[in-house]
């Protein structure tokens, strides 16, 4: 309960980017057209795999609830985003706070998991060629995905679950555009020794798992790949990998950027610009990442360009 002199906080008031406010316009434009990219070359993504036959695998199917995230991590911070910095600030009631904590929390941290999910496949098909269609099958790949969206729903909604029983009295205002986990629980005027034990744990099972989980599968790809003879595959099955791992890469690169540098007032307020990273650039990058390097990816946009060009000739 709050004190007689503390107010209970029933509404959260998102400062945003203050300082670069006389840069609105321009801030709005590079955030609005990042944005329109992503949520295009996403949805790209996910049209072409559910379109052509040739990308009907499991790498692809992965790859497009990947890019489903993506779309509905940015969807949930970005637009909200883009309003604060029109309008320098805003303020949202303090369960619509609550409710956009969750989302981002459950829409970010399920990509660790699909991006495992792809690692395991790429480790299948290169270590396990003979086997890989028989394990990799449409019912294994179904319950991958639904395991890794139940698991992180379960264990973000555990969060949640301790977060709303602390007392937010007093302070409403957070240094952030969007409620982010430390910003918010900054505000609690509750112990949250035990939450913070309890994200401990929770980042283990969500981040360094599936982590050392992907650097497990490709060590023992790279060994796989080092052990063949001929040069045309050692070339040919990095390929197969290679689009994965630059994912791997940034996906991982901005995750421990952010949440590894050590926390105080000054990493606070630059780990608000870092936070950018993972909310608008990764989702940018995988669409970037597949449409150049992936020969699939390539053949399916020619095919569209094709119809397109033939059916403008047409009329």
């Amino acid at each position: 309960m709050c004190e007689e002199n503390q107010t209970q906080v029933t509404q959260i008031s998102l400062l945003g980017f203050r300082g670069l406010y006389n840069y609105k316009t321009l801030l709005f434009i590079v955030f609005f057209l990042t944005y329109t990219f992503i949520l295009v070359g996403n949805l790209l993504i996910v049209l072409l795999v559910t379109t052509f036959d040739h990308l009907k695998t499991p790498m692809f199917f992965f790859l497009k609830h990947l890019s489903t995230a993506d779309i509905l991590l940015t969807t949930s911070v970005v637009p909200m985003m883009l309003d604060i910095i029109l309008f320098q600030g805003d303020i949202l009631p303090f369960w619509g706070c609550i409710m956009q904590l969750y989302s981002f929390g459950i829409f970010g941290f399920v990509q660790c998991f699909l991006i495992a999910v792809m690692s395991f496949d790429r480790y299948l098909a290169i270590c396990h060629p003979l086997r890989y269609s028989s394990i990799m099958n449409p019912d294994l790949c179904l319950q991958l995905l639904i395991g890794s969206w139940f698991l992180v729903s379960v264990l973000i909604s555990s969060e949640i679950i301790v977060i709303i029983q602390f007392d937010f009295c007093g302070l409403n205002y957070i240094d952030h555009f969007f409620c982010d986990f430390g910003p918010v629980v900054e505000l609690a005027t509750s112990d949250i020794s035990i939450l913070m034990l309890q994200d401990f744990v929770i980042s283990i099972c969500m981040i360094f798992s599936p982590f050392a989980f992907i650097i497990m599968t490709y060590f023992s790809i790279s060994i796989t790949i080092i052990k063949m003879s001929s040069r045309y595959g050692r070339r040919k099955a990095f390929s197969t990998c290679s689009s994965h791992l630059t994912t791997v890469c940034a996906y991982y690169g901005t995750l421990i950027t952010v949440y590894m540098a050590p926390s105080n007032e000054s990493t606070s307020n630059i780990n608000k610009y870092r936070s950018l990273l993972y909310i608008v650039v990764t989702p940018v990058m995988n669409p970037i990442i597949y449409s150049l390097r992936n020969k699939e990816i390539k053949r399916a946009i020619q095919k569209i360009k094709n119809h397109v060009i033939q059916n403008g000739r047409e009329r």
